[in-house]
């Protein structure tokens, strides 16, 4: 949960090289990570899938300047602008790409083969146009940094309360991993994004980990089903607001843009 979305993967190099700030080759890199290969589906003027370099070359001429990302759930469409068609794919997938310059909007599908330990992944971006309006409920860093101390502070205190922090060494490997991660800094956002949007980064993806172990750690100490309902409801919120908190950081460079900053 809320590790690190493909879109944004894809909206952090793309907006890193739309602004000429990192080669093709690297930005590709960097958006495929682990993946075998990633595609992109329905752009005009192509009739078959067509891989990213030449994908966002023809976006950058389609007028495209900046690359948003939407990570909508049931009953909260965040990100998203519409039309339907496009909100419910990106629904479905729980991510997507919204581009800023040009009505067009890019959802993953992901396509998965292979044994464990050696699964194949292809990625098929399909590209559908969308409204040109302002994405839903999406916070400025600002107030995505203050909501997330305040649901972290809350949700840490109810958890533990209920016994149902993380623990073992599935837990402990996770946190190890996330460290890990961590240590490696701006890494978590391509060249050009302000320093506050790697912060608010890091700490939305520090929460949602703590989502994560919470939902995976079973019931934990929460035995009876009024317990139960509490934690799960204070799980619920939190991870809402850690979205929020990963939109706000991968948009930072188009909200950037559009206030003149750069």
């Amino acid at each position: 949960m809320l590790s690190e979305p493909r879109s944004g993967r894809l909206a952090a190099w793309g907006n890193a090289l739309l602004a000429g700030l990192v080669s093709p080759d690297d930005a590709v890199l960097e958006i495929v990570g682990d993946d075998a290969v990633h595609r992109v589906e329905g752009l005009p003027g192509e009739s078959a899938p067509v891989g990213l370099t030449l994908a966002l070359g023809r976006l950058r001429a389609l007028g495209v300047s900046g690359l948003r990302i939407a990570l909508p759930a049931p009953g909260h469409p965040l990100g998203l602008s519409g039309p339907p068609e496009f909100n419910a794919r990106a629904m479905d997938a729980e991510e997507a790409v919204v581009c800023h310059g040009a009505a067009f909007g890019l959802v993953p599908e992901v396509f998965e083969a292979g044994p464990d330990g050696d699964v194949h992944v292809e990625v098929v971006w399909h590209c559908l146009t969308v409204r040109e309006a302002p994405p839903a409920d999406v916070p400025s860093l600002g107030e995505a940094e203050r909501e997330l101390a305040e649901a972290l502070r809350d949700a840490t205190a109810v958890l533990s309360r209920l016994d149902v922090a993380g623990s073992g060494p599935v837990a402990e490997a996770a946190i190890d991993a996330y460290r890990a991660r961590a240590e490696r800094g701006r890494e978590l956002l391509a060249p050009g994004y302000p320093p506050r949007a790697v912060r608010v980064l890091e700490l939305a993806q520090r929460v949602g980990l703590l989502v994560s172990l919470a939902y995976e750690n079973g019931h934990g100490g929460a035995v009876s089903s009024a317990e139960m309902g509490a934690r799960a409801e204070a799980l619920r919120p939190v991870e809402r607001v850690a979205r929020r908190a990963q939109v706000a950081a991968y948009n930072a460079y188009v909200e950037e843009r559009e206030r003149g900053v750069r």
